[in-house]
């Protein structure tokens, strides 16, 4: 067998792919220097450019955990004009930053609702805004909830949805290439990505991107 099936990308290749795509927006830059002091974690360039392209002609957007909005800012960059996204997370304070930088951005208000809750919390009240059919989903916040997020938004999911969940190798425990600690979000991970990888009614794979990212169509 042949070496180069060893071979994965690194810094340099990377470093080239940043190179040869469009100029980062002004604001998606601003907010990952926003993120840095409080070590806000934000999903990587190259994760959010596949985001982008996920998300043209998709017009209903749930993201479950918004932090400072990069993200949901990636996302509605490459939405239709007429796109929508609902954003689920607790911190109200965190929530403020991610307006005032989507606004920055150029995107209207009423294109982005904001659910100030725990995600599961809002779920299982049936928020309003949260009812759907949504026709791509993004899951973004804790790892242990994984699975839960899924099933609450399984009947909320159109037909041919694209689900796309980060942070699915968590830094290479998830594959047990770096060693993990009992509660740290790795055996939950593990779950979640043979569930949905082990289910019919999802189509997909995990990219080697960033710190991994779950992309799967829903035909249910």
């Amino acid at each position: 067998m042949s070496s180069d099936h060893d071979w994965f990308p690194g810094a340099a290749e990377l470093d080239f792919i940043e190179s040869m795509s469009r100029p980062l927006h002004p604001v998606l830059r601003d907010l990952e220097v926003a993120a840095e002091p409080g070590g806000i974690p934000i999903l990587s360039r190259q994760s959010g450019r596949v985001l982008t392209a996920l998300v043209s002609g998709r017009r209903r957007v749930v993201e479950v955990g918004t932090a400072i909005g990069y993200s949901t800012l990636w996302m509605a960059l490459g939405q239709p004009a007429d796109g929508t996204i609902v954003t689920i997370d607790p911190d109200a304070s965190r929530t403020a930053i991610a307006r005032a930088h989507w606004r920055r951005a150029g995107i209207a208000d009423e294109r982005i609702v904001i659910v100030e809750a725990k995600a599961l919390d809002a779920f299982g009240r049936d928020e309003p805004a949260l009812a759907g059919p949504f026709d791509m989903a993004f899951i973004d916040a804790l790892k242990h909830e994984y699975e839960a997020y899924l099933e609450a938004l399984l009947p909320r999911l159109a037909p041919g949805a694209i689900v796309v969940a980060d942070n699915v190798l968590w830094g290479g425990r998830v594959s047990g290439a770096r060693p993990s600690r009992p509660g740290d979000g790795t055996d939950a991970l593990r779950a979640f990505n043979a569930r949905v990888l082990g289910d019919a009614r999802f189509h997909g794979t995990i990219l080697p991107v960033g710190d991994g990212l779950l992309v799967v169509s829903y035909r249910p």
